[in-house]
C-alpha cells in the first residue's frame, strides 16, 4: 500500500526536474501508479473513502436487540460482563475469540448513544487555603527491617497550590496516626493553611451516620489549629486529587532510590524514617518558589502541639491476666487480677497505668479481634498447672521465638504430652528469670548437635556462660599489621627459656674468652685494622640472638668500604640495651677481607675460654644450648660425638630440630673462616656467639 510519504517523495522528484520512471523507482512504485498520483493530486489519505461493508457476517446481529436493552436498563454493566451473560445463555455459539469484538461493539454505542459521563472541574488553588492528607500503604516496595518484613504505611500531607509534602510511618488509619503525622506535617512546615481536606476516614468521620459528622475528638484538633476541616464525598476520589497522585508519583521516587541504592533492607526504623526524609526533601526543593508565596500567608502555629492520645479508664483485669483495648488483648502482670487499670493508646504503642504508676508500656496491636500475650506475666501459674498448655487459647505467644517451639516438638517426639508440657514451662520460666538470649542459644546448640533437651541440661548451659556460635554469621578478625612489622626489626627465632634464665651467665663466659683472646692478638695488627673497622654500632644489640650479618669489607650505599662489628649487651634475647652500644670493652676487629657474612649463625659463647695458644688451627665448634651434653659441643667439625645418637634420642623434637638447624648454617658459613689464623678465627666465633 502507497504510503502519504512516498506520494510527497514523488512530488519532490518530479519538481526537481526528474523523469516520471526515475522518480517512480526511487518511491519504490509503479510507474502507472506514480503516474495516477501525479494527475489526482492528492495523497493516498485523501484519495482513500470510508468502508460501509463489512467483510465477514456479524455474529451478534441477531442478538443485539437484547444486549441494548439491558444496556439502556443497566448503563453501569461492563461488556465482559455481558458477553459472559450471552455465553451462559446462548451455549457453545460464541467463544472466548469474539470477546474482543463484542467489547468495540460496546464501545462504539456507548460513544454514539450511551449515557452522559462525569466531568471533573480543575480548580484553582490559592496560596496557603488548603491541605489534604490521606494514608498510603507501601507494603508493595518490599522494605525489610534488619532482614524482616516490615509492613507499614505512610500518613501523606501535601498543599494543593505548591504541592509542598510531608510523610510519617504509621501501620494503621487511626486517629492517632493521624494526628501526630498532621502535627508534625504543619510545625515541620511552620504554619497551618486555612482549610484541610480529608477523605472519608473512620479517624475522623462517622461513617455509621447518616450525616457523616466529623468525630469530636477531630473537631477539636481543628480547633486546636484553628483549621476548618473538609470532607470529599464516598468513593470520589479525584476530590481529592492532589494529595490521591502523590502517592503513585512518590512511590515511584522511593522505588527508583530503592534501586540505585542496591538494597530494600534497613537496620532500624530510624534508618529507614531518615531515607524517606532525604528523598522528601529533595522533592520539595524544587518547590520553593510557591511555597515562599504559601508561608507567607499561611497562619500561625498555636504555642505547643495538642496531645491526641486516647485515654481509656477502669478497664478491669481478667482472670486470664489479659484486658481488652480496642477489641484487642494484652497481657498485664497477674499480681493485677481484679483491679482496674487505665490505658493510653498512642500510634504505635500503648501505655497501662495503674494510678499514677506506669505498669508497662508495650507494641500497639494492629487490626481487631488479634492478641499480645507475654509469657513473664503467666509463666509462674503456668508451671503450677500445667495440664492447662495444651489447649491453652493464646499457646502460640507462649513460643518466643521459633527454637521453643522447636524445643516443645522434641520433647512431645520423647515423653508423654503432659511430661513435655512440664519440662518445656521449667525451660520458659528459666527463660523468664534468666535470660532469654541464653535459653535460645543453649536451645539452638542442643538442637544442632542433637543432643537431649531438659531443663537441668539448659540451666547447665545458662550458668556456664556458654557462649553459643552465630547461626549463619561469620566473623574474621582483622590482625594487627605491627605484628608484620616486629618480623622486619627482628629475625625468626628460637630461645629456649631455660637459655634465656641463664644468659647473664653466658655473657660473663663470653667476656671471660674474649679477654683471653685478646691478650693474644697482634698490637700491630690491631692498629692496622683500628681504621678499617668501626668500632661503634648504634641500635639494638642482641647478646643470644642470631641474626643476619652484612658481609664486611663490602661497599656501602654511599661507596664507602663498611665494616662489621657485633655487640653484645646485658639485655634480654632480642632486646636492645639502654645505649644502643655492647656494655663491655670492644674487640679488636677481624680485617674486613678476611671475614664473611655467617648468615643467621648463633656459636657457642663458652667456647671462647677454650682458645688455643699453640697458633694449631682451632676446632670447629657445635652451636647450642648449655643445656646440650658437653662432648656434642667440643666435637669437632665432622666427626661424630661419643653417645651422641643415645642421648640426642632422648631429646625432645623442638631441641633436635634446633641442633639441625644450627648445624646446617654453620656448614654454610664455618668454610670461610678456615684460612684465617687459629685464635683470630677462634676469637670472632666465639665473639659471635
Amino acid at each position: 500500500m502507497i504510503k502519504d510519504g512516498q506520494v510527497r517523495k514523488l512530488r519532490r522528484l518530479l519538481d526537481a526536474g526528474e523523469s516520471l520512471t526515475v522518480a517512480a523507482r526511487r518511491t519504490g512504485m509503479d510507474e502507472k501508479t506514480a503516474r495516477k498520483y501525479r494527475e489526482a493530486g492528492k495523497l493516498p489519505s485523501e484519495l482513500a473513502k470510508p468502508r460501509t461493508w463489512r467483510t465477514r457476517v456479524d455474529p451478534f446481529e441477531e442478538i443485539w436487540p437484547e444486549v441494548l436493552a439491558r444496556l439502556e436498563a443497566e448503563p453501569k454493566l461492563r461488556a465482559f460482563a455481558l458477553f459472559g451473560w450471552l455465553q451462559e445463555k446462548y451455549e457453545g455459539r460464541f467463544p472466548d475469540s469474539q470477546r474482543r469484538t463484542f467489547e468495540r461493539r460496546v464501545r462504539a454505542w456507548r460513544a454514539a448513544r450511551g449515557p452522559s459521563r462525569e466531568v471533573i472541574f480543575p480548580q484553582v488553588h490559592a496560596p496557603g487555603d488548603l491541605g489534604a492528607s490521606d494514608f498510603t500503604h507501601m507494603n508493595s516496595l518490599r522494605i525489610t527491617i534488619d532482614g524482616q518484613p516490615f509492613d507499614h504505611m505512610l500518613y501523606h500531607f501535601t498543599l494543593t497550590y505548591s504541592n509542598w509534602e510531608s510523610v510519617s510511618v504509621c501501620f494503621s488509619e487511626s486517629f492517632e496516626a493521624f494526628s501526630r503525622g498532621l502535627q508534625d506535617a504543619l510545625w515541620k512546615l511552620g504554619g497551618v493553611p486555612r482549610r484541610h481536606r480529608s477523605d472519608s476516614l473512620s479517624a475522623a468521620v462517622n461513617n455509621l451516620s447518616e450525616d457523616r459528622e466529623f468525630h469530636a475528638r477531630y473537631r477539636d484538633l481543628m480547633e486546636h489549629y484553628r483549621v476548618v476541616p473538609q470532607r470529599i464525598n464516598v468513593r470520589k476520589a479525584h476530590e481529592n486529587g492532589d494529595v490521591e497522585s502523590s502517592h503513585g508519583h512518590w512511590k515511584s521516587v522511593v522505588e527508583q532510590a530503592l534501586l540505585l541504592r542496591g538494597s530494600r533492607d534497613f537496620a532500624s526504623r530510624e534508618e529507614y524514617e531518615g531515607f524517606l526524609e532525604e528523598l522528601m526533601g529533595k522533592r520539595n526543593a524544587s518547590r520553593s518558589p510557591r511555597l515562599e508565596q504559601e508561608l507567607e500567608v499561611l497562619g500561625e502555629l498555636p504555642p505547643t502541639k495538642a496531645d491526641c492520645r486516647t485515654q481509656v479508664r477502669g478497664i478491669k483485669v481478667r482472670g486470664s491476666s489479659t484486658i481488652q483495648v480496642k477489641r484487642n488483648t494484652y497481657s498485664v502482670p497477674s499480681r493485677l487480677i481484679g483491679y482496674k487499670v487505665d490505658v493510653m493508646i498512642d500510634a504505635d504503642f500503648i501505655e497501662v497505668w495503674y494510678g499514677d504508676v506506669l505498669i508497662q508500656r508495650m507494641p500497639r496491636v494492629i487490626g481487631s479481634g488479634k492478641h499480645a500475650v507475654n509469657y513473664r506475666h503467666v509463666i509462674d501459674s503456668l508451671v503450677r498447672k500445667p495440664g492447662a498448655f495444651e489447649n491453652h487459647q493464646y499457646r502460640e505467644d507462649m513460643f518466643p521465638t521459633s527454637h521453643f517451639r522447636m524445643a516443645y516438638d522434641w520433647l512431645c517426639q520423647d515423653r508423654s504430652p503432659r511430661a513435655a508440657a512440664r519440662e518445656f514451662l521449667k525451660i520458659l520460666r528459666l527463660a523468664a528469670r534468666e535470660s532469654e538470649d541464653a535459653v535460645q542459644d543453649a536451645l539452638r546448640v542442643a538442637i544442632t548437635e542433637n543432643a537431649a533437651i531438659s531443663v537441668k541440661a539448659i540451666r547447665l548451659a545458662v550458668e556456664q556462660h556458654q557462649q553459643a556460635p552465630a547461626a549463619t554469621n561469620v566473623t574474621v578478625e582483622v590482625p594487627d599489621l605491627q605484628d608484620f612489622d616486629s618480623l622486619l626489626q627482628h629475625p625468626d627465632m628460637e630461645v629456649d627459656p631455660y637459655e634465656h634464665e641463664n644468659h647473664g651467665n653466658q655473657t660473663q663466659a663470653t667476656i671471660a674468652g674474649d679477654e683471653a683472646c685478646r691478650n693474644e692478638l697482634d698490637g700491630r695488627q690491631l692498629e692496622e685494622d683500628d681504621g678499617r673497622v668501626d668500632r661503634t654500632v648504634s641500635g639494638p644489640s642482641h647478646a643470644d640472638v642470631s641474626g643476619a650479618l652484612r658481609p664486611l669489607g663490602g661497599e656501602g650505599r654511599g661507596g664507602v668500604e663498611e665494616s662489621h662489628r657485633v655487640s653484645v649487651g646485658v639485655d634480654g634475647p632480642g632486646m636492645p640495651s639502654t645505649s644502643g652500644e655492647s656494655d663491655r670493652p670492644a674487640h679488636a676487629a677481624v680485617p674486613a677481607a678476611d671475614v664473611q657474612d655467617l648468615g643467621q649463625l648463633q656459636l657457642d659463647a663458652a667456647a671462647a675460654g677454650r682458645c688455643p695458644t699453640d697458633g694449631k688451627p682451632a676446632g670447629r665448634l657445635f652451636p647450642g644450648s648449655p643445656r646440650e651434653p658437653a662432648d656434642i659441643r667440643e666435637t669437632r667439625f665432622g666427626e661424630t660425638p661419643p653417645n651422641a645418637i643415645p642421648r640426642l634420642s632422648q631429646r625432645n623434637v623442638r631441641a633436635r630440630s634446633r641442633l639441625r638447624t644450627r648445624h646446617t648454617l654453620f656448614s654454610a658459613g664455618i668454610s670461610s673462616l678456615l684460612a684465617l689464623p687459629a685464635c683470630p678465627a677462634t676469637c670472632v666465633i666465639a665473639r659471635l656467639s
